[in-house]
């Protein structure tokens, strides 16, 4: 079992950046691939970035690519995600989501994740 706590949401202007970062509990954190997703209102859930067990491989939503970057710290049980050059639909509830252990394969689907935090309001103003 994987309990994750996403904190760094907030009121940014367009253009600015913030820091959202994610603490795992547990001892296998190293093992989960894990991810960010957002959901602003009215629509449905979505990928904005994965990244494997060891930090060498990441992948990001089109929206995204160039402005976001993923990364984690095993040592830490953390997993971040800087957002720059934000926008105002970049405003959501981003989550974080642990994939089970030891999972490799396509990592947009939410199906993927077994394990969610309660997300963090992002809110870019124009």
């Amino acid at each position: 079992q994987v309990q994750l706590v996403e904190s760094g949401g907030g009121l940014v202007q367009a253009g600015g950046s913030l820091r959202l970062s994610c603490a795992a509990s547990g001892r296998t954190f190293s093992s989960h691939a894990m991810g960010w997703f957002r959901q602003a209102p009215g629509k449905e859930r979505e990928f904005v970035a994965g990244i494997n067990w060891s930090g060498g491989s990441t992948y990001y939503a089109v929206s995204v690519k160039g402005r976001f970057t993923i990364s984690r710290d095993n040592a830490k049980n953390t997993v971040y995600l800087q957002m720059n050059s934000l926008k105002p639909e970049d405003t959501a509830v981003y989550y974080c989501a642990a994939a089970r252990g030891g999972y490799s394969g396509s990592y947009y689907p939410q199906s993927v994740y077994a394990y969610w935090g309660q997300g963090t309001q992002v809110t870019v103003s124009s």
